[in-house]
């Protein structure tokens, strides 16, 4: 038996919230085309007959502007030092750029395993695939290098295959029915920001906050009461619209 954390990581918009949902096969972290979506480490577990891969999903590395990003970045430094193995995802469709090189440059220190993931590779054919592993594979000796395309589902069980394999020997972490340990009303928080990051602009992820007061269960449906908080006033018509039409 083999059991123990992973995280990926990577510039923001890597695609590492939604591998993470494709590999556990629940929606655990929320996903958004806004960079730094993700603000908080989430945990999700895989649970399998000869394994348990406890997966920690962690905001993008980024240059910080402001003392929030500083915390989110040492967030992110803190997780990569605890877990057994980390995957560099960095997007088939995008060049290899300057915080790639950046952040394998921060993870060089590290004692986990670290696998570089090529992820988004549905968005490109094979000839770029190629071209972009190749790229990805001169950056460092990475322990493996695989492609993977978290919506189409390609080689995302070699993925998990792969980072099993890295993990020590040792019981399961977790209850078999446990997929995440997040509570519930935090998840919920968490999926009505997601809802409300929708169409709004870039500057905004990071003022946006969610507080689940109530949820009351009524039948089949549940009435989730919450405050949405914002940084500045200016920024309540960005989120709800003009006259609330949001």
């Amino acid at each position: 038996m083999r059991a123990g954390f992973a995280c990926f990581v990577g510039r923001p918009n890597a695609g590492k919230s939604t591998l993470m949902n494709a590999i556990v096969g629940q929606k655990i972290a929320i996903t958004s085309n806004k960079p730094q979506t993700t603000r908080h480490v989430i945990r999700g577990v895989l649970h399998r007959e000869d394994s348990q891969l406890v997966l920690v999903d962690t905001p993008g590395l980024h240059r910080p502007r402001t003392l929030l990003g500083e915390r989110l970045n040492d967030l992110v430094r803190q997780t990569w030092s605890e877990v057994d193995v980390i995957g560099l995802c960095i997007p088939a469709d995008e060049p290899v750029g300057r915080g790639d090189r950046f952040i394998t440059g921060e993870l060089a220190e590290l004692k986990g395993t670290v696998l570089a993931v090529v992820t988004k590779a549905d968005l490109v054919d094979k000839k770029r695939l190629a071209e972009q592993l190749l790229a990805v594979s001169e950056l460092a000796d990475f322990a493996e290098v695989v492609p993977v395309s978290a919506v189409s589902g390609y080689q995302v069980e070699t993925l998990v295959d792969v980072m099993t394999k890295y993990l020590p020997e040792s019981p399961q972490l977790y209850p078999d029915d446990m997929l995440t340990d997040e509570p519930e009303q935090v998840m919920v928080a968490e999926l009505v920001r997601e809802a409300a990051l929708e169409g709004v602009r870039d500057e905004l992820p990071h003022s946006i906050a969610v507080v689940v007061e109530e949820m009351i269960r009524e039948g089949g449906l549940t009435k989730i009461y919450a405050d949405i908080y914002i940084e500045r006033t200016s920024q309540k018509a960005i989120v709800i619209g003009a006259r609330g039409a949001g």
